[in-house]
């Protein structure tokens, strides 16, 4: 399969490309904005199996051209069978201390950057592929809310959204779209946002649910938000 995973340099999204790279017919593109992580996480998949092809990108979804970033993809991949839209950000303040540029900050980093990707992605895509986004409990209808989180909750809401309406956009094409909506794994976001909380679920095994997700779940679901979470109701 070929495979494009965008926040590859940490947390559940440097899991789940270690887990594609243990397949060696998988070729992984892992896209991230620091150039030492991703260094890491090629050394690391390359110990786990020397033959695997997993191939760097050092990128910003949300700034950087992607007229450069293209040739590449079509050189290395020539069609992508998976999309995952796992990078983002994360802000914790009071709502009164949340400015609107917080709220755009948001906004950019967890919606709009994987709008482009998927618009550039998209003519890369045969019959049969699958794009995920990778939302949040915190912007699940009907969870429990926290306080702090207004604006990446808020930006979280309007991810689900969107794969809604690209599923049934993209139908005609034959690609599905999903939502794997996470509740909280002990990551390095989550210990930023939230010191001293320790999630009932680990990076590596959040990495793999998705990992797998990616490879099956368009054979049983189009459209769908999925809470994953054992700790958020």
């Amino acid at each position: 399969m070929n495979i494009i995973l965008t926040g590859a340099s940490s947390g559940v999204g440097f899991e789940a490309a270690l887990e594609f790279a243990l397949r060696t017919e998988n070729k992984i593109v892992c896209i991230a904005r620091s150039a030492d992580k991703l260094r890491k996480l090629l050394e690391i998949a390359k110990g786990i199996n020397p033959d695997c092809t997993l191939l760097p990108v050092e990128f910003d979804i949300v700034n950087d051209d992607y007229a450069a970033l293209l040739p590449f993809l079509k050189q290395q991949l020539g069609h992508v069978d998976i999309l995952i839209n796992n990078a983002g950000a994360l802000i914790n303040k009071p709502f009164m201390e949340t400015s609107v540029q917080d709220f755009a900050e948001m906004l950019q980093t967890n919606v709009l950057g994987h709008v482009n990707m998927i618009k550039n992605v998209i003519p890369l895509m045969p019959n049969g592929g699958h794009i995920v986004n990778i939302g949040s409990m915190g912007g699940f209808q009907g969870s429990v809310k926290f306080p702090g989180l207004s604006a990446y909750s808020s930006s979280k809401a309007a991810l689900h959204a969107l794969t809604e309406c690209l599923a049934f956009e993209l139908a005609d094409k034959g690609i599905k779209v999903n939502c794997l909506a996470l509740g909280s794994a002990q990551t390095e976001m989550l210990e930023k946002a939230f010191p001293g909380y320790q999630s009932p679920v680990l990076a590596f095994e959040m990495g793999k649910y998705i990992a797998d997700f990616a490879r099956t779940g368009q054979q049983f679901f189009n459209g769908k938000i999925i809470p994953v979470a054992v700790s958020t109701p």
